[in-house]
């Protein structure tokens, strides 16, 4: 009826024009078709952000390949050279090893090499000596162990007697003396030899285990008439934040365990008169730790100096227990290293051995230290004052 209605309503010669209608949607339909679209692009961002394939949505092919036996021999081949290659990095177990070792007065760290074998103080095989016998080395005195040789008494004959230095006894015996050790060698090369070479024979040498070859430079020390100590690592107050280095004897290590250490370093070089304790304020306090190890050394015909670093020590009461020559520093020289307070520091020490006959100082080799020892050496002749080597010290403080 209306789309007649409005044919007899349009005027003459006109068409009706109709009216064309838009499909349109429920608003519902479009809601939903809009939150799907949403998830979709959320969830692409999603991929797109968190995956770390960074080829991901590109076609992939797979394809199997199946090896040859001449594959697998050259597979197997180049497994074998890779493996042998790394195993050749690899250090050995006898390989030379760097370790640190810390002053214990400076605070100086400084870097050493030391045989492989250093931290192995419990393999009970048979261990590489780590220097043949020296020069000069009374074979009669030496007995092997799973480390090496070290000293012993033999034939009435003690290394005490037979490595000391050379020394006007008689004239010691009336007048002051003094003994002075310069310690800490074998650590240095250089260091190491200028004490040697520039300190008369009277000056004693304390060498610690460690070092490169410490046998070459102990053996070139006693080739210019030094009496030379073994400088034995013992725990200090603060260890193992300040370590002497490996094998350092431990008040937490039981007998055995601290004397199989002992061998260790007794290994390392031979022809010494004794031994002396390098840092250890802790071990040297302890008497039930240091009895093991003096009573061992006074056996084996070595004597004890003991640096005087600390007032608790019990090495003079153990030492005299068992009747070993002894000697207690009385102070280090260049505790501060300086030209001024060395020079003072020596003359404190003969003070000393005007008052009491006798006095000890202990000293490093630091150039500065080497260069006014020497100096002041050459006045002694004009100051009433023998300088002795340390185990002459040892004798004239027992005969007194």
């Amino acid at each position: 009826m209306t789309e007649t209605a409005d044919e007899l309503s349009t005027p003459l010669g006109q068409e009706t024009k109709r009216k064309k209608r838009r499909f349109r949607l429920p608003f519902t339909v479009m809601q939903a078709l809009a939150v799907l679209l949403g998830l979709f692009l959320v969830g692409f961002a999603t991929i797109a952000l968190f995956t770390d394939n960074p080829f991901g949505g590109e076609p992939v092919a797979h394809i199997a390949l199946r090896k040859t036996p001449a594959a697998d021999e050259k597979s197997a081949t180049a497994g074998s050279e890779q493996a042998a290659k790394s195993a050749s990095k690899q250090p050995a177990a006898n390989e030379n090893k760097t370790v640190t070792i810390i002053d214990g007065s400076s605070g100086k760290r400084q870097d050493v090499v030391i045989g492989g074998d250093a931290g192995t103080g419990d393999k009970t095989d048979t261990e590489t000596a780590p220097a043949s016998p020296m020069a000069g080395v009374d074979p009669r005195l030496l007995e092997k162990s799973r480390y090496g040789m070290i000293p012993v008494v033999a034939d009435g004959l003690k290394p005490f007697t037979v490595y000391a230095a050379d020394a006007d006894r008689t004239k010691a015996a009336k007048m002051p003396v003094i003994a002075i050790v310069v310690g800490g060698l074998g650590v240095g090369a250089a260091k190491t030899v200028d004490a040697i070479m520039k300190l008369p024979p009277a000056v004693t040498l304390a060498f610690t285990p460690y070092g490169a070859d410490p046998t070459k430079l102990a053996e070139r020390a006693r080739a210019q008439r030094h009496e030379i100590l073994l400088q034995l690592p013992m725990e200090p107050f603060d260890y193992p934040d300040n370590d002497p280095g490996p094998q350092t004897l431990l008040t937490s290590l039981t007998p055995e365990q601290n004397l199989d250490r002992m061998y260790w370093h007794m290994s390392r070089i031979q022809g010494y008169a004794g031994i002396a304790n390098f840092m250890g304020a802790r071990f040297v306090a302890t008497d039930a730790a240091m009895q093991p190890i003096v009573r061992e050394a006074a056996k084996r015909g070595l004597s004890y100096l003991d640096d005087g670093s600390t007032p608790r020590s019990t090495a003079s009461s153990l030492a005299a227990s068992q009747a070993m020559p002894f000697a207690k520093a009385d102070f280090a020289i260049d505790a501060v290293p300086t030209s001024a307070e060395i020079d003072r520091a020596l003359l404190k020490l003969e003070t000393l051995a005007k008052e009491r006959g006798l006095a000890v100082g202990v000293a490093s080799a630091l150039p500065i230290s080497i260069e006014r020892i020497a100096a002041w050496i050459k006045t002694l002749d004009n100051r009433g004052i023998l300088l002795v080597p340390l185990t002459t010290a040892m004798l004239k403080s027992k005969s007194g």
